[in-house]
């Protein structure tokens, strides 16, 4: 029996081409995951933040601005708290009680907290006796809850854990995914010389063994270059966050210390990632029998065991029947960032398993012109592990930049028709100015003077033909199943026969103008939605409310929320007036004239309206204005998934094309003796990787459209407007650079090979 040692440097050191790839894969996979994991660890464990706002005050009475609810749990019941959409005052009367304990401070006009110099069990007292539950006090650093900003960093902490812990997962897919790709190629390379080992007596235990070591000793050397690059890169990713506005200003990264646990989860992630992207292949190889030794053709056979069809077909349905599922359960799901985030990658996974039974018919549906042509696609043909190997990140990086942009774009563009369906409105008026309008203040509720401003221009707009319609943002709580606290956000109107006028919503059952006082309208997503049936709920400011269904919506994308009126949204400011101007009647002569009218009409409206001070637009510019776009981070995010891939897609190719080229110079130099010209040799090897480039397109158009396809289907049934968003810019660029890679890869291998 031969004796097989560990491989040594020497012999990685010999073989450096077949493993350059796999080791900057794994260095890079390690480097991002710990960059991630340290910006994970960072926003996790973030430094407690001294007070700004009332900082001078040893005490801070807070209005009441959560709404907290029994729920069960399991044997028992927990309680679970959400913000309230409209806070709670500090009310004069517990003002007058607290300066009497001593010096009150407020800030301006803002009445949810007040600074109290006094004991704070004096001031505890005075709170229960006088507010209930309708204020809290605050102590030390739980004095930072009254600054504004707290909300708002913990809003953008929960997006950097989000967008981290996204680049992390997709970072550890596509390592695998490229590392066995680039270890399956490896071996279908490597079958010679297998096959002398196993000819000299190897069993096929220590060919397994020899290829398992050498993936050990890569992972192990590309992991730890991967912790040192992390480590580098992680405070600038850090401000990088914080510049483009993701995280908040005080947010930073240490990469200093070795003893963080990214690094640990790092590291040994990469000698997994290079174990797990050899196991498949080294069981290939072991399988090599004496016989390979004696092969001198390159054409592949057999390259599809029955155990990877079996594993392939099995994720092909797995995917399929998971989006069936989801379609048929839950096809909002389908929706969420996180769903279309990674819904692909089984598919994805799928078909790159299936690749080498795909190339061939693929490669057939390709016509190229004269000999080169029918040289090059036979080529590609032939060699089936080759294109696999080329067509596979390219498959990879086209199916995530399609699926994911096209899914974010198509979910968007839904949100956008949904709102340009909801209004029949000809003018709408918004602004901070028309919110500051709508404002009471608190000492003797005198009206501001942008009170009178507002109601004048609603009153010339009326006096002038038109409807007008005010909405208020509100929102309302609903205990579902007596587990779960929901949150829905909801629009107060002021007026329900002018809104009815004036919207067009998407009502399934039920009629809108029946919406009143003890009445709501709500959605199918809610766990009660029958006409007529009554729900109990709690409103903006906390108020438990027993509600009749007036009128229920279509579920859509989860932009219909429900509908009260004024009276159940306490503490809401209107900061929309949707108009609508009669339009004229005519026919011919006349109906040219009528329009010409109705304009003039809507001129005058406008005219009267901006006297409130707010901003008037048309629909067609409100729409467009408040159009639901991709948020920065969710953008951000999107595009850091893109580049891993694109990286990951252009270290793979360069790496194969490389490997190939090299090990194919009595085939290049065949072609020499035959005739062929270097220009003519060149042109082959190239026309060959832009083959396979095109495999890897439409079998990652096909995972694209099918993605795309289940989001339509999904937006169907939800009743929503379906439109497909298809980012060929971003599609097209990422196939520009595949084809630049692997052209240049390809070309330079070749050239070596025919000098």
């Amino acid at each position: 029996m031969l004796s097989l040692r560990p491989p040594r440097l020497s012999s990685l050191r010999a073989r450096w081409a077949s493993f350059a790839g796999s080791f900057v894969a794994v260095a890079l996979g390690v480097g991002v995951m710990t960059a991630m994991g340290l910006g994970l660890a960072a926003s996790l464990d973030a430094p407690s933040r001294p007070p700004e706002r009332l900082a001078s005050s040893p005490v801070v009475v807070m209005g009441r601005d959560t709404l907290t609810v029994e729920v069960r749990r399991g044997p028992g019941t927990a309680q679970v708290s959400k913000p309230l959409a409209h806070p709670h005052p500090v009310d004069s009367q517990l003002l007058d009680r607290l300066s009497e304990l001593g010096p009150v401070r407020q800030d301006g006009d803002r009445r949810d907290a007040a600074g109290v110099d006094a004991p704070a069990a004096a001031v505890r007292k005075v709170v229960r006796e006088v507010a209930g539950g309708r204020a809290r006090v605050l102590t030390g650093d739980a004095r930072r809850l009254a600054d504004p900003t707290t909300e708002r960093d913990a809003e953008a902490l929960v997006a950097v854990n989000s967008l981290l812990g996204t680049a992390a997962g997709v970072s550890a897919f596509v390592s695998v995914f490229v590392t066995a790709s680039t270890f399956a190629f490896v071996v279908a390379l490597r079958r010679r010389e297998f096959g002398l080992l196993r000819m000299a007596g190897a069993t096929p235990g220590q060919v397994r063994r020899l290829l398992l070591g050498e993936a050990v000793a890569v992972g192990v050397l590309a992991s730890a270059v991967g912790c040192a690059l992390g480590s580098w890169s992680a405070p600038r990713l850090a401000r990088a966050l914080v510049d483009s506005g993701v995280a908040p200003p005080w947010f930073a990264v240490d990469g200093s210390s070795l003893s963080q646990w990214p690094y640990q989860v790092a590291f040994w992630t990469g000698v997994l990632v290079a174990l797990s992207g050899a196991w498949a292949a080294s069981r290939r190889a072991g399988r090599i029998g004496p016989v390979e030794a004696l092969r001198e053709a390159s054409v592949d056979t057999g390259v599809m065991p029955w155990s990877r069809r079996i594993v392939g077909a099995g994720l092909l349905a797995g995917g399929l029947g998971l989006l069936g599922w989801m379609l048929w359960s839950d096809p909002s799901a389908l929706l969420k960032r996180k769903t279309y985030t990674t819904q692909p990658m089984l598919l994805v996974t799928a078909v790159a398993a299936l690749a080498p039974v795909l190339v061939r018919p693929v490669v057939r549906l390709l016509r190229l012109p004269g000999a080169t042509g029918m040289l090059i696609r036979e080529n590609a043909g032939a060699s089936m592990r080759r294109t696999a190997a080329v067509a596979a990140p390219v498959l990879l990086t086209v199916a995530l930049a399609g699926s994911l942009l096209g899914a974010a774009g198509t979910v968007s563009g839904a949100k956008a028709e949904e709102i340009r369906e909801r209004t029949r409105a000809d003018l709408v008026v918004t602004g901070e100015e028309l919110k500051t309008g709508g404002a009471v203040r608190t000492a003797g509720a005198t009206r501001t003077a942008g009170v009178v401003r507002t109601a004048g221009a609603v009153r010339a707009a009326r006096a002038a033909g038109a409807t007008v319609a005010g909405s208020a943002p509100t929102a309302v709580f609903v205990r579902e199943e007596e587990t779960a606290l929901i949150r829905s956000e909801a629009r107060a109107v002021t007026d329900v026969a002018a809104f009815a006028a004036v919207s067009r919503l998407p009502v399934v059952d039920g009629d809108i103008r029946d919406l009143d006082d003890r009445s709501i309208v709500v959605n199918e997503e809610w766990e009660r939605h029958e006409v007529g049936s009554v729900v109990s709920v709690w409103l903006g400011d906390g108020r438990p409310a027993r509600l009749r269904v007036a009128a229920v919506l279509a579920r859509g994308t989860g932009d219909n929320g429900a509908y009260v009126t004024m009276a159940n949204a306490r503490g809401a400011v209107v900061d929309r007036l949707e108009v609508r101007v009669p339009p004229g009647v005519g026919q011919g002569d006349r109906a040219h004239q009528s329009h010409q009218a109705h304009e003039a009409h809507r001129a005058e409206v406008a005219a009267a309206l901006r006297s409130s001070g707010g901003t008037v637009q048309s629909a067609e510019e409100w729409v467009s204005s408040v159009r639901p776009r991709t948020g920065a981070q969710t953008r951000l995010g999107l595009f850091v998934v893109l580049g891993i891939a694109l990286v990951y897609a252009g270290i793979s190719l360069a790496g194969t094309l490389l490997m190939a080229t090299s090990a194919r110079g009595t085939e290049l130099r065949s072609l020499r003796l035959a005739g062929a010209t270097r220009g003519q040799v060149l042109r082959v090897v190239a026309g060959e990787s832009v083959v396979g480039v095109c495999v890897g397109v439409l079998l990652g158009g096909a995972v694209t459209a099918v993605n795309l396809a289940g989001l339509c289907v999904a937006l169907g049934r939800l009743s929503a407007p379906v439109g497909v968003a298809v980012p060929w810019d971003v599609v097209g660029a990422c196939v520009g650079v595949c084809v630049v890679v692997g052209v240049g890869a390809s070309g330079a291998g070749a050239w070596r090979g025919v000098r």
